[in-house]
């Protein structure tokens, strides 16, 4: 039977087509997947870093800015401790307060060039507070700076501070709102160690990236429900401040997070900035756009879809290459295996034939048998009547008990055939139970050694006690006197057999030896098979199915017949059965019975 090249060319291209297809698959998920990680990790690391650029940049201006703060504070310290400040504030003559301290404070007020050096250090104002917290007014404010009376009136405190106070300053002008930053520090009596007055310094707000035009960050203040931050519009203003104010009842100290201001990204960092002081509540707004740094992400990106499809691109080729290359001997297979399908559907056809026709000879030769025991048994009744009368010549009484003993032997070739067709058949059944193996091995070395023997053979027997074996005792009798005449069969003249049975772990073993013409080699593949009889069978009675009948029965109890050895005058068989577990009282009473 043969294959179309036509039906071979198409399966091949099938199967061609389908690991294309597969192998294109597998690379456009691995592309895929590797594209999604890598711009992943490629947006993980710009965010990354941009934060990182974004708190060091706030660290770096916080850290100058509290170093700044430790200054002012400092500097604040030592003025509120000039001795003419505190004689006019512990003598009670506040006339002559300003006028003293107009030549102690001389130094701290910031010159009229604003961008001169220090001039970050230097006061734009000051101002005292009384024992209340509230501003003593200056009798003349032109040499202790210019405030407007709602100016000056953020200066005051519910009560006067022990500790430095910071705090900031909403000022009003015609470029639109500031904020300058306050600090109050307290001045305490030297004779009385109380607070007494408080001086209050007002210095110009440092804005985060003043110092470089370049820079895109921007900072302002919160303050006063308010928010200061210039650059920005009305409604960009608004926007902003609603979003803030949400982020400050939230009640943290700081945080950062991103936010979109008119349609643009920008990243938001808020702080607050005087704790636990009796101003209001600051806090620092600094804001930071990510267009630019999007734009190069969506750069980035860009690259990695171009990487990612040229590398698709190039995978696809070579999975094309990959599969003309691996169809190549699959072609060669597909039409072998084509072929090998026809020749084994027609081994199984034969196969199936041949089946029926052993399940008929196995029907045939069970019917034979069954139809043969009819007329033996009718036979050997008319045989036996014969020999009841008394008026033959005595050779024909010796022609008759021939005749009866070959019915016998009819008899049991027509048994096994009958035992082996149900074997074949599949229909045997075997009750299984414990055997006491050795007691019957004894019954049937009894009848052994009572039949005539004309060789004068010796047997030998070695059997331990309390050995059980697992079977129907029957079959497992018939085992065992298959086994014995054979080795009476094939004995020679005062020969000997040797019988010996042992437990290996859970089995058990019978071991049946006997002196004798040893088994050719050629012949030992044979000796199982039915009907065959050896190279001395023509002078040996039976009728060749011993063997095979035991090693039969043998496998169906779980165990098997072998031939061990076959040698120096000396032929052995072994045959196994499965150990059956009896307790030990039941043993020893069977043992006694």
């Amino acid at each position: 039977m043969s294959v179309p090249p036509e039906a071979r060319k198409g399966g091949v291209r099938s199967f061609r087509t389908k690991l294309l297809i597969a192998m294109a698959l597998v690379v456009v998920v691995l592309t895929t997947l590797g594209l999604y990680l890598a711009q992943r990790k490629v947006a993980i690391e710009a965010e990354s870093a941009l934060g990182q650029d974004f708190r060091n940049a706030l660290a770096t201006w916080h850290g100058v800015q509290e170093v700044r703060r430790a200054a002012l504070a400092q500097r604040s310290r030592e003025l509120a401790q000039r001795a003419r400040i505190h004689a006019a504030l512990e003598d009670g003559a506040l006339d002559l307060l300003y006028p003293s301290a107009k030549d102690e404070l001389r130094d701290i007020l910031a010159p009229a060039n604003a961008e001169a050096p220090g001039s970050a250090l230097r006061a734009k104002y000051y101002r005292f507070l009384d024992n209340e917290g509230g501003v003593i007014k200056p009798p003349d404010a032109s040499d202790i700076g210019q405030l407007r009376p709602e100016e000056e009136a953020q200066l005051a405190l519910p009560r006067l501070p022990e500790t430095p106070q910071l705090g900031y300053l909403v000022r009003s002008s015609a470029d639109g709102a500031g904020v300058d930053e306050v600090i109050a520090m307290p001045i305490v009596s030297i004779a009385t160690g109380e607070v007494i007055s408080a001086l209050v310094l007002g210095f110009k707000l440092e804005e985060l990236g003043r110092d470089r035009p370049d820079s895109e960050l921007r900072s302002g203040l919160w303050l006063r429900d308010r928010l200061h931050l210039p650059g920005l519009n009305g409604a960009e203003l608004d926007t902003l401040s609603a979003r803030v104010a949400g982020f400050i009842g939230t009640q943290q100290p700081e945080t950062s997070l991103e936010i979109d201001i008119s349609g643009e990204p920008h990243l938001l960092f808020y702080k607050h900035l005087n704790p636990a002081s009796l101003y209001s509540p600051a806090y620092e707004i600094a804001l930071y756009p990510l267009t630019n740094a999007h734009a190069r992400l969506r750069q980035i990106r860009l690259y990695v879809l171009l990487a990612g499809a040229a590398l698709l691109i190039v995978g696809l080729g070579a999975s094309h290459l990959v599969a003309l290359r691996l169809s190549a001997p699959v072609e060669r297979l597909a039409v072998t295996s084509e072929e090998n399908r026809a020749h084994w559907e027609q081994a199984e056809s034969k196969l199936e034939a041949t089946s029926e026709e052993l399940q008929r000879a196995a029907r045939f030769s069970a019917d034979a048998s069954h139809q043969l025991k009819t007329p033996v048994t009718v036979l050997r009744a008319g045989i036996e009547e014969l020999l009841l009368r008394d008026d033959f010549e005595p050779e024909v009484y010796d022609e008759l008990s021939a005749l009866l003993h070959q019915t016998y032997r009819i008899t049991g070739v027509v048994d096994d055939l009958l035992l082996l067709s149900r074997m074949d058949a599949g229909r045997l059944q075997i009750q299984f139970g414990a055997v006491d193996f050795c007691q019957l091995l004894d019954e049937w070395l009894d009848d052994f050694t009572a039949l005539p023997d004309e060789i004068d053979v010796q047997v030998e027997v070695d059997c331990p006690p309390l050995l059980h074996v697992l079977g129907e005792r029957r079959y497992v009798s018939l085992i065992v006197q298959n086994l014995l005449e054979n080795a009476r069969k094939y004995n020679r003249s005062g020969g000997r057999i040797h019988v010996a049975a042992r437990e290996e772990d859970d089995r058990v073993v019978l071991t049946v030896g006997n002196t004798g013409r040893t088994i050719a080699g050629p012949a030992r593949e044979h000796i199982f098979e039915r009907f065959h009889r050896g190279e001395m069978g023509e002078n040996v009675p039976g009728h060749g199915l011993g063997l095979n009948l035991a090693r039969e029965l043998a496998r169906f109890h779980g165990g098997d017949v072998r031939l061990v050895r076959s040698e120096n005058d000396w032929t052995e068989f072994e045959v196994q059965f499965r150990v059956a577990n009896v307790p030990a009282p039941v043993a020893a009473r069977t043992q006694r019975a």
